[in-house]
């Protein structure tokens, strides 16, 4: 049979970056302590492709997330950035004329979380996974990726400032200065975060300490269970910590080097936080990408 993909291409002969299959969806097996879970993972598995080939053969990605997935069926991964890593090393045995692959991965995860021992429920979270290969020679290098997503709130320093003069203007008993503490009305956001630690050598990052972690820095969790008294603990708690979406992302990147001083210094982290607006018809957006050397340096 002719090997149309091994052709020479139709069109400039240019090398491109990356062609493979997207958002394939597989049951994945992942232990937890504890537990086994199986997650609900979506999959991107791509090689680059040399000027000289019309196509790549993309059957070979899909076989090969296939065998890898069904593995876990009766071995559980440790992982999912694991797993990632597996793929794109052998993305490589199976693509000979490919000098790199990536996969990047996310799926859902659940956490039994609450405010108080009969409100508790399972919350959403997203976790995110990559890795990507790169041949040179006879030898493979790797990197990878670990990440999670929580959605939390915020509110607004600004406008909580704002209000309070407004306010101690209209109720002058406002301006004692044993009140200066108190939390005042703001407008609040959904605050979307993630982080992810990328990582060219060993390390353990436990994606259980990331969701903590980017919740620390917003102004409050929040959750699917909530009575009246978890409401206004809510709304207290996320007042007393006002926070723009640039004090999240900066409280994010200080806590990594606090809970993950292992990690070494060439690790990068890449935080990106949204918050949707509640007054403005827009939402804000902010995010950095720093070696862990670097926040180490205090630089």
């Amino acid at each position: 049979m002719n090997d149309v993909h091994a052709s020479q291409p139709s069109g400039p002969p240019i090398p491109l970056a990356s062609v493979g299959v997207a958002r394939v969806r597989k049951p994945l097996r992942v232990r937890r302590p504890g537990r086994t879970v199986t997650l609900s993972a979506e999959f991107d598995v791509m090689v680059d492709l040399p000027a000289s080939r019309k196509g790549s053969d993309l059957s070979r990605n899909a076989e090969l997330l296939a065998e890898v997935v069904d593995q876990t069926s009766s071995r559980p991964a440790s992982s999912l950035e694991d797993v990632c890593t597996s793929i794109a090393r052998q993305l490589l045995a199976r693509h000979p004329s490919a000098r790199t692959s990536t996969v990047q991965s996310s799926a859902e995860y659940f956490r039994r979380r609450g405010l108080r021992p009969g409100a508790r429920s399972f919350e959403d979270y997203r976790i995110l996974a990559s890795a990507r290969a790169v041949r040179r020679g006879r030898r493979i290098e790797t990197a990878r990726g670990i990440g999670a997503e929580a959605v939390g709130m915020t509110a607004c320093p600004c406008a909580m400032e704002t209000c309070r003069r407004a306010l101690q203007a209209e109720f002058p008993a406002l301006r004692d200065p044993r009140l200066a503490a108190m939390p005042i009305v703001t407008h609040n956001q959904r605050n979307r975060t993630r982080l992810v630690i990328e990582l060219t050598q060993d390390g353990a990052v436990e994606v259980d300490d990331l969701i903590e972690l980017i919740e620390d820095a917003q102004s409050s969790p929040t959750y699917a269970i909530l009575k009246r008294g978890d409401e206004g603990r809510v709304v207290l708690d996320a007042h007393r910590s006002p926070r723009f979406v640039e004090d999240v992302v900066r409280g994010v990147l200080g806590r990594v080097v606090q809970r993950f001083p292992q990690l070494p210094d060439d690790a990068i982290a890449t935080v990106e936080s949204i918050s949707e607006e509640s007054i403005h018809k827009y939402d804000v957006r902010a995010s950095a990408r720093v070696r862990l050397g670097r926040l180490r340096a205090g630089r």
